[in-house]
């Protein structure tokens, strides 16, 4: 009998050959002019892509104001969306279905990658506790963000919007949004880092608001059934956490739902979410289990999955599929080696940020260790 993780699943209007996902995951490999896509990127997600196997991009600022980190490819210019052309061809030319990941990162950005030269925004002007990276790597203290104003936040909203229908002219599948990992939509979620007085603070329904009209104007570009969206809620990265999630996720999750997107994605709360370091937090609650009641479509489940904690949770319906990250990057042919049982390699976290091909292209396949 087939293990459930290796069967299709219909996902929006694309059907899937198999349930093993690739995770969003930032590698700060694009063109340093300009941020654009390169060829060496487009051969590594083709390395990753399988016949109707789904593939989410590393997280791509809609915007200069959201740039965060040095090299990220960004999809608000035309260069960056040809660049990215050659990366989706790529992956169609292999069967492959890929998403998109749209973000802003909000406070936790550095005045040095500001187009003017100002300090990141966020929702209040409280700065994250820890340190950041500037534009020249050098690690600097997180900086008291800018206050965006509300007359700010139409024009906010719209670039999304127009990110997401860039990604649709760059040849991808589909888009996802990251509200996840401490991250400028998270921000606003969450009583810690949002503490504004108007519309989009204060109460649970305020807080969600922005991360609803941003999803909503993503889905009304795309179509729903090309929309998803990551979140982490119990999650700790980047300084972020909300001492009582449940009743804030719970409320957002339901409103996403009337959207009717093509999926939910979530990030259980054993995986801190930013790929900085391994840390697993144990006896927190399954984000998946929590919110499967109230969730109507696909669900991605993601954070420190195995081997048989994948084929489990899909087994039992936590999860419709199951998104990995470290393994993928140095498993190139990840659902076959899961489907086989076949040994993993190790990742080599020095080589996960930055560089060339070494740690990015030139990890070996089941049939090229066999040659």
């Amino acid at each position: 009998m087939t293990d459930k993780l290796f069967t299709p699943l219909a996902l929006g209007p694309y059907t899937l050959q198999h349930r093993v996902v690739m995770a969003p995951l930032t590698r700060m490999r694009a063109s340093p002019q300009g941020n654009v896509p390169t060829p060496l990127n487009a051969l590594y997600y083709a390395q990753r892509a399988t016949p109707g196997g789904l593939l989410i991009s590393e997280a791509t600022p809609v915007s200069w104001q959201g740039h965060g980190h040095a090299h990220v490819p960004g999809i608000h210019t035309p260069e960056q969306v040809a660049g990215w052309r050659g990366v989706s061809d790529a992956v169609h030319a292999k069967g492959g279905v890929f998403f998109m990941q749209l973000w802003h990162t909000g406070r936790v950005s550095h005045s040095s990658f500001q187009p003017d030269g100002g300090p990141p925004v966020g929702p209040s002007a409280i700065a994250a506790q820890g340190q950041t990276a500037s534009a020249t790597g050098e690690r600097v203290p997180f900086e008291v963000p800018r206050a965006l104003r509300g007359d700010e936040l139409p024009a906010l909203v719209d670039s999304w919007r127009r990110a997401a229908a860039n990604a649709i002219a760059a040849g991808f599948d589909g888009v996802e949004v990251h509200s996840a990992n401490g991250y400028l939509l998270e921000q606003f979620l969450q009583s810690r880092s949002n503490q504004r007085s108007d519309a989009y603070g204060g109460s649970i329904a305020n807080r969600c608001r922005l991360v609803l009209e941003i999803t909503a104007a993503v889905a009304r570009e795309v179509g729903p059934e090309r929309c998803g969206i990551r979140l982490s809620p119990w999650g700790i990265a980047n300084d972020s956490g909300e001492d009582i999630p449940q009743p804030l996720y719970t409320h957002l999750i339901e409103q996403l739902a009337t959207l009717n997107l093509a999926y939910l994605h979530l990030i259980e709360p054993r995986a801190s979410g930013t790929g900085k370091a391994d840390i697993f937090r144990e006896g927190q609650p399954s984000a998946a289990e929590t919110f499967r009641p109230i969730w109507p479509t696909v669900l991605i489940d993601a954070g420190g999955f195995d081997r048989a904690g994948a084929l489990q949770a899909v087994e039992v319906g936590r999860a419709d599929a199951v998104a990995f990250g470290r393994y993928f990057i140095s498993n190139p042919d990840l659902p076959r080696r899961l489907q086989l049982d076949a040994p993993l390699t190790p990742y080599y976290r020095p080589t996960f940020y930055g560089g060339g091909e070494v740690g990015y292209t030139d990890y070996p396949t089941l049939e090229s260790q066999a040659a």
